[in-house]
Protein backbone atom coordinates (compact mmCIF):
# COMPACT_ATOMS: atom_id res chain seq x y z
CA UNK A 1 0.00 0.00 0.00
CA UNK A 2 1.27 3.38 -0.71
CA UNK A 3 0.68 6.37 1.70
CA UNK A 4 0.42 9.77 -0.16
CA UNK A 5 1.89 12.97 1.14
CA UNK A 6 1.40 16.18 0.37
CA UNK A 7 3.99 18.63 0.26
CA UNK A 8 4.34 19.71 3.86
CA UNK A 9 7.11 22.14 4.81
CA UNK A 10 9.82 20.13 5.85
CA UNK A 11 12.67 21.75 7.37
CA UNK A 12 16.36 20.92 8.26
CA UNK A 13 16.14 18.68 11.62
CA UNK A 14 18.10 20.71 14.52
CA UNK A 15 18.11 20.08 17.97
CA UNK A 16 15.09 19.05 20.57
CA UNK A 17 12.06 16.90 19.40
CA UNK A 18 11.60 16.53 15.71
CA UNK A 19 9.11 16.26 13.14
CA UNK A 20 8.93 16.93 9.65
CA UNK A 21 12.38 17.77 9.11
CA UNK A 22 15.39 16.44 7.31
CA UNK A 23 17.99 14.66 9.10
CA UNK A 24 20.64 14.18 6.24
CA UNK A 25 20.36 13.03 2.48
CA UNK A 26 18.21 9.53 3.09
CA UNK A 27 16.55 10.33 6.41
CA UNK A 28 14.02 12.03 7.40
CA UNK A 29 11.06 12.65 9.69
CA UNK A 30 7.71 12.84 9.12
CA UNK A 31 4.55 13.03 11.15
CA UNK A 32 6.63 11.99 14.24
CA UNK A 33 7.96 9.00 12.01
CA UNK A 34 11.46 8.79 11.05
CA UNK A 35 11.85 7.19 7.38
CA UNK A 36 14.81 6.03 6.04
CA UNK A 37 15.16 6.19 2.35
CA UNK A 38 15.29 1.89 1.51
CA UNK A 39 16.84 2.35 -1.92
CA UNK A 40 20.15 4.80 -2.03
CA UNK A 41 22.61 5.91 0.52
CA UNK A 42 24.04 9.64 1.01
CA UNK A 43 27.44 10.41 2.91
CA UNK A 44 27.42 10.74 6.57
CA UNK A 45 27.29 13.63 8.09
CA UNK A 46 27.85 13.00 11.81
CA UNK A 47 30.27 10.72 11.11
CA UNK A 48 32.17 11.94 7.89
CA UNK A 49 35.17 10.56 7.12
CA UNK A 50 36.58 13.57 5.26
CA UNK A 51 35.66 17.18 4.51
CA UNK A 52 34.57 16.14 1.02
CA UNK A 53 32.05 13.34 2.68
CA UNK A 54 30.86 16.17 4.72
CA UNK A 55 30.19 18.15 1.71
CA UNK A 56 28.54 15.90 -0.26
CA UNK A 57 26.23 14.79 2.45
CA UNK A 58 25.13 18.73 3.29
CA UNK A 59 24.26 18.79 -0.89
CA UNK A 60 22.07 15.52 -0.44
CA UNK A 61 20.13 16.98 2.49
CA UNK A 62 19.83 20.18 1.13
CA UNK A 63 18.39 18.78 -2.05
CA UNK A 64 16.05 15.98 -0.43
CA UNK A 65 14.59 19.11 1.62
CA UNK A 66 13.87 20.64 -1.94
CA UNK A 67 12.76 17.32 -3.30
CA UNK A 68 10.37 16.49 -0.56
CA UNK A 69 8.64 20.26 -0.76
CA UNK A 70 8.05 20.28 -4.76
CA UNK A 71 4.75 18.26 -4.49
CA UNK A 72 2.96 15.17 -3.20
CA UNK A 73 5.05 11.67 -2.69
CA UNK A 74 4.30 8.30 -2.04
CA UNK A 75 6.28 6.23 0.31
CA UNK A 76 6.16 2.57 -0.88
CA UNK A 77 7.57 -0.13 1.80
CA UNK A 78 9.97 -2.97 0.44
CA UNK A 79 9.18 -6.28 0.86
CA UNK A 80 10.64 -7.88 3.80
CA UNK A 81 12.12 -4.57 5.24
CA UNK A 82 9.64 -2.93 6.76
CA UNK A 83 12.21 -1.38 9.39
CA UNK A 84 16.10 -1.05 10.03
CA UNK A 85 17.87 -2.03 13.37
CA UNK A 86 17.67 1.11 14.29
CA UNK A 87 13.70 1.24 14.42
CA UNK A 88 13.44 3.45 10.94
CA UNK A 89 10.84 3.09 8.67
CA UNK A 90 12.31 1.37 5.02
CA UNK A 91 10.86 3.24 2.70
CA UNK A 92 11.32 4.54 -1.11
CA UNK A 93 9.66 7.45 -2.31
CA UNK A 94 8.00 8.13 -5.20
CA UNK A 95 6.53 10.86 -7.47
CA UNK A 96 4.49 10.49 -10.54
CA UNK A 97 5.76 6.62 -10.33
CA UNK A 98 9.84 7.53 -9.91
CA UNK A 99 11.83 7.00 -6.98
CA UNK A 100 12.99 10.23 -5.85
CA UNK A 101 16.22 7.91 -4.59
CA UNK A 102 17.13 7.36 -8.10
CA UNK A 103 16.92 10.88 -8.85
CA UNK A 104 19.36 11.77 -5.80
CA UNK A 105 21.61 9.14 -8.11
CA UNK A 106 21.66 10.71 -11.34
CA UNK A 107 22.36 13.74 -10.01
CA UNK A 108 25.61 12.00 -7.77
CA UNK A 109 24.40 13.15 -4.44
CA UNK A 110 23.70 9.72 -3.61
CA UNK A 111 24.31 5.61 -4.49
CA UNK A 112 21.56 2.99 -5.07
CA UNK A 113 21.83 0.85 -1.69
CA UNK A 114 24.00 -2.63 -1.99
CA UNK A 115 23.13 -3.66 1.80
CA UNK A 116 26.28 -2.41 3.01
CA UNK A 117 27.74 0.72 3.19
CA UNK A 118 31.00 1.64 1.50
CA UNK A 119 33.43 4.96 1.61
CA UNK A 120 32.50 7.65 -0.24
CA UNK A 121 36.19 8.73 -0.97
Amino acid sequence: MLTLFAAAALSLCSAGPRDNCIVDGDTFWLDWRKVRIADIDTPELSDAKCDAEYALGMKAKHRLRDLLNAGPYQLQPIAGRVQDKYGRDLRVVIRNGRSLGDQLVREGLARTWTGKREPWF
